[in-house]
């Protein structure tokens, strides 16, 4: 058995799929994992909320409280201690993680993004403006990916992907609902893994042990 996950979440929003991993986690689906902190850059942001029903730290943090990116970074990563984590998860974190937090825990930061990477990734691709530019593009498949977050944006290895259709009709709304739908499958499979030591990683490869 791997050691336990003691996760950090990093999230801007309501928080959709921190719920969805939360509920993985009191159902027993994901087992050998619990998230000891919730941090978030907006200090209206619903994931907070969320965090506060389950009993777990919810901290605002942002850059503008500090003096210089380092000082953030240095605060980010008190946090990070005093909390005990040794795996982040960003979920719809609206800021890029510092270069220094991603070499503290290389391997150990996730994220989903919502389109097929590699395509339909990068700086400005997120939220409703990656919807529209996959219908833009006139693909028939878009879907989720969750991967391994390293100093660039959407450039991490990939641990899983689930595609969706994208009907004629679909508009950058619906085609989005559909995809969050499948962030909600995806991302509590994908945390289950990493608890169970199911990913085994070797440079930029990710390989996953059979599921059971």
């Amino acid at each position: 058995m791997a050691d336990s996950l003691k996760i950090a979440v990093f999230a801007s929003g309501k928080g959709s799929n921190v719920r969805a991993i939360l509920e993985a986690i009191e159902a027993g689906t994901i087992r050998n994992a619990a998230i000891v902190s919730v941090i978030s850059n907006n200090s209206d942001a619903g994931v907070l909320t969320l965090a506060r029903e389950h009993g777990i730290p919810a901290i605002h943090a942002s850059r503008k409280g500090y003096g210089s990116d380092s000082d953030f970074c240095r605060a980010l990563i008190e946090i990070l201690n005093a909390s005990g984590a040794n795996f982040i998860v960003l979920a719809g974190y609206m800021k890029k993680v510092d270069a220094e937090i991603v070499r503290a825990f290389r391997n150990r930061i996730v994220n989903i993004h919502p389109a097929l990477l590699p395509d339909f990734g990068g700086p400005g691709m997120y939220g409703m403006h990656v919807h529209e530019a996959v219908i833009k593009s006139g693909k028939k498949i878009s879907g989720a990916t969750v991967h391994l977050v390293d100093e660039e944006y959407d450039r991490g290895p990939i641990v899983l992907q689930q595609q969706v259709a994208v009907a004629d009709d679909d508009t950058p709304e619906t085609l989005a609902a559909k995809v969050l739908q499948v962030e909600h499958e995806l991302y509590p499979r994908a945390i289950r893994l990493f608890a169970e030591g199911k990913i085994i990683i070797h440079e930029r490869h990710v390989r996953i042990e059979q599921e059971a």
